[in-house]
């Protein structure tokens, strides 16, 4: 039987997709990098230095899981699955 956890990182969970200069403020499981993208800030509940993602282009492809509460790009386009 899945998870809670599991059925956030499918997405059912529902998500936004953000593009240069948007924000997201809510509960996020999971970000998807769609075209290469930079994040300006991105703080989370459990995963620690999050400050040194700032500024740092990440691929297309890269997806990566935590609890985030917050999330803003400064380019490219990303998915954020909710909670």
């Amino acid at each position: 039987m899945a998870t809670d956890a599991s059925y956030n990182l499918q997405g059912i969970g529902g998500g936004i997709v953000l593009g240069a200069g948007d924000y997201y403020d809510g509960k996020i499981r999971w970000i998807q990098v769609i075209n290469d993208a930079v994040i300006t800030v991105i703080p989370s509940d459990n995963v620690t230095d999050t400050l040194k993602l700032s500024g740092v282009t990440l691929p297309a492809g890269l997806g990566f899981g935590g609890k985030f509460t917050y999330v803003e790009l400064t380019s490219g386009i990303v998915i954020a699955y909710f909670e």
